[in-house]
């Protein structure tokens, strides 16, 4: 029986060069290496996305939603792309094998397809499928004239109905606009976003981060869910007003194209006093670091936060760091500030980890194919699986 069609934001994660990488390599060493890649790419996207099916060398996942925040999806995708690129890198520098598999490793690269419609979910064969036009769109768009009309080879390609979910702008973003056609489906407006690029802005740009010998103040909270899921919590405003208990509503200005991060201000209103936060820093999912000025009754304050993500076998700890102000004055406020900012944090504490136990309780549930894994005995069996 076909349930009712859902809005669905469609995610494939594409291994781009594998036909080619195939001719010739030793087919062994092959299945391994990409079993790994494929392992690496559907893992960076969970629980973002549910895996819908293993497709050869691509992943199809997806994700429920009638809208889609836009900073958390190309927050996705960019995160699964560079661990992507470093763990093509450590498995390429960890393998002493010269086969041509091996060898040629970095010929390997990614390509995504983002679209957002509808979709039916149907059992076939004691699975659940999905089922649709749109479903038949995103994978249509997998071929595409992208690498021969821009010279990319790492790309996101997102179409104008799921940049219309997200309510962000391509243009200011970066990204360039094409128009693919197919036959009975006819012309697609979408829109380019150049991984490769990204991947050199972010290897270039600074690091802005307080660490636990530099903090004046810490907290820490523990959480049972993966570092994904507690970003999404963290850095959204409207999942943030859940458990940062006192916050009455948060604005959001300097959002390049409406994409959150670096330059981004986040106005947090309590009544009709603000916190301001400024984002100096922005790495999904690992941390994110801010400047905060904060009128209190013995004055105005300005310190640097940050918000580390540390993952751990039974979730994610995440860990707020103050560093000390630069004057003295702000100092003494920040010391007579210290015990109220400890007993805020117990209570967000408590809030966030019932907010994620619940989040990730919506979302377990239902089916996901398996990963393929290396051979226990195969080329990488010596190197550490680290993610």
């Amino acid at each position: 029986m076909l349930s009712t069609a859902q809005p669905t934001c469609f995610l494939i994660a594409d291994i781009s060069g594998y036909t080619s990488y195939l001719a010739g390599v030793e087919i062994d060493h092959a299945q391994d290496i990409i079993a790994d890649l494929v392992g690496t790419v559907v893992t960076a996207l969970r629980p973002s996305f549910r895996l819908a099916k293993l497709e050869g060398d691509a992943a199809f996942t997806y994700a429920p939603a009638e809208k889609v925040d836009g900073t958390l999806l190309l927050d996705a995708i960019e995160r699964c792309y560079f661990g992507f690129r470093r763990r093509r890198r450590d498995v390429r520098q960890a393998t002493s094998c010269e086969c041509n598999a091996c060898v040629r490793i970095p010929d390997l690269n990614l390509k995504f397809v983002a679209h957002h419609g509808a979709a039916l979910h149907q059992r076939m064969a004691g699975r659940d499928e999905l089922m649709g036009s749109d479903v038949i769109v995103v994978h249509r768009l997998l071929k595409n004239d992208v690498v021969e009309q821009l010279g990319m080879s790492a790309y996101a390609l997102i179409t104008q109905a799921c940049l219309d979910a997200m309510t962000v702008d391509p243009a200011a973003l970066g990204m360039t606009e094409v128009t693919e056609t197919y036959e009975h489906i006819g012309e697609v407006r979408a829109w380019v976003h150049d991984l490769e690029r990204r991947w050199q802005e972010e290897d270039a740009r600074a690091r802005v981060r307080v660490t636990a010998a530099d903090a004046a103040f810490a907290a820490s909270i523990s959480t049972t869910v993966p570092p994904q899921l507690a970003w999404e919590h963290v850095t959204e405003p409207g999942r943030r007003l859940g458990w940062q208990l006192g916050t009455t509503e948060i604005l959001v200005s300097n959002a390049q194209g409406g994409r959150r991060g670096v330059g981004t201000t986040n106005h947090c209103m309590h009544g009709k006093d603000a916190v301001i936060e400024e984002i100096l820093d922005w790495r999904p999912y690992d941390y994110l670091t801010e400047v905060t000025t904060m009128g209190t009754p013995m004055g105005l304050v300005k310190f640097v936060t940050t918000i580390e993500l540390e993952p751990t076998p039974a979730g994610t700890v995440v860990h707020f760091r103050f560093a000390p102000p630069k004057s003295a004055r702000e100092r003494a406020i920040m010391r007579e500030m210290t015990p109220a900012m400890a007993g805020m944090f117990e209570h967000r504490g408590a809030a966030l980890a019932a907010q994620l136990e619940a989040e990730l309780g919506a979302r377990a549930g239902g089916e996901e194919s398996d990963l393929p894994t290396p051979r226990p005995d195969g080329v990488l069996a010596s190197i550490a699986r680290a993610r």
